[in-house]
């Protein structure tokens, strides 16, 4: 390590931060993810770890940016840490579920933090990019992709919906978009996140360290000279006058949203929810990614299908803070709900994949259940000072 170089928690930590010297004697703050073990999944300790570190860095003059990524081959993050989430769902029902509640209070702290960080901040989006991570991702200025990036938001498997501000950013993906992948959950890669605007450059994986040396060298206390500088690194690794094989292991692989765009649009359109999903549920397809995402909406929360499309139906045109205002709210009353707990057992305790759901079709979940789940369960929001 430079003598100049500051590690500011040690090498074992959940979440490993350092101070890189820069030009100008300015300094570069990184943030690595450091539970690979989990893919990076989002504990209490991390979220804390992160929060009060990057509230301290945006006050700090002498760094100019930041950049967060996640150790090991296989994932930036892969969402939340749910299996803590159950248990303190479970330990208290009908809540509150002092746990959990807190977490996504501060989760959403954070990326609300992120996304208005006012410098430069940097998310390597190499692997896996789920969940939480995804929320992470999402809410940085400069957001790179790499011939690993994989994405998905698969809330509804688990009784949940899109969080971590994803009834923001689903929002503002081209058409129906951001319906179809909240409702399906489908999985997306790099050339699917430039597409639909949740990610700004593509760089190949192995330029990581380069980055990260021509942000020390450059020192880019701009948006603009952080975008300049990120280009200017794709540009040294993708030839794109040329198509041979030397190149094409570094350009985005093709997507499946833009190709399938039109037929997205079809299927989502419309507000009635029970025929969105019926037009999705009986599809007639040999598309293996159009088959998963139908697969992965059939065998999802029917409760989980409605939340999730009444959440992103009433935060068009919300800004952030209020999105993430009622991001806390739904959260919390789903929390307290069996639902949640039955979802995380199947897919991820018990992995028998085999949920029992409160309710076996769309049609037969009461009114007044789905307009409890958007009551306000405190006196006042804990993020209403957002």
């Amino acid at each position: 390590m430079d003598a100049s170089e500051k590690t500011v928690h040690a090498e074992s930590a959940v979440v490993v931060f350092k101070e890189l010297p820069a030009a100008q004697h300015r300094k570069i703050g990184t943030a690595e993810l450091n539970v690979p073990a989990t893919l990076n999944s989002l504990t209490i300790e991390m979220v804390e770890q992160l929060l009060q570190q990057l509230l301290v860095w945006q006050s700090d003059s002498s760094v100019v940016c930041v950049m967060i990524s996640g150790s090991g081959e296989k994932a930036f993050c892969a969402g939340g840490d749910v299996q803590a989430l159950r248990n303190s769902s479970l330990a208290t029902p009908g809540g509150p579920c002092v746990e959990a509640e807190n977490f996504f209070a501060r989760e959403y702290r954070l990326d609300y933090l992120i996304h208005t960080f006012g410098k430069p901040v940097v998310v390597w989006g190499d692997g896996i990019v789920m969940g939480g991570g995804l929320g992470i991702f999402a809410g940085a200025s400069h957001r790179v992709v790499t011939e690993t990036s994989r994405f998905a938001m698969p809330e509804v498997s688990i009784g949940l919906y899109p969080d971590v501000g994803g009834s923001f950013f689903l929002n503002q993906m081209p058409a129906q978009v951001g319906r179809f992948l909240a409702l399906t959950g489908a999985a997306f890669n790099a050339a699917d996140a430039l597409y639909v605007g949740i990610a700004d450059v593509f760089i190949q994986r192995s330029q990581f360290d380069t980055v990260l040396a021509k942000l020390q060298g450059g020192a880019p206390a701009t948006h603009d000279a952080m975008s300049m500088l990120l280009t200017s690194c794709r540009a040294a690794t993708v030839d794109e006058t040329t198509a041979d094989e030397a190149t094409a292991t570094v350009t985005p692989t093709v997507g499946n949203i833009e190709p399938h765009i039109d037929t997205i649009n079809a299927l989502c359109s419309g507000d009635n929810i029970e025929a969105v999903f019926e037009r999705i549920a009986t599809l007639q397809t040999d598309d293996a990614w159009l088959l998963k995402a139908q697969k992965t909406l059939l065998q999802g929360s029917p409760l989980s299908v409605v939340l999730i499309d009444l959440q992103l139906a009433r935060s068009v045109g919300q800004p952030l803070a209020k999105v993430l205002n009622a991001e806390l709210l739904l959260s919390t009353n789903i929390i307290r709900y069996p639902e949640f707990a039955e979802g995380v057992r199947a897919l991820l305790v018990d992995k028998d994949r085999k949920p029992k759901w409160q309710f076996s079709n769309i049609a037969a979940i009461p009114e007044a259940l789905i307009e409890s789940f958007f009551s306000a369960p405190w006196q006042e929001n804990p993020l209403a000072d957002l």
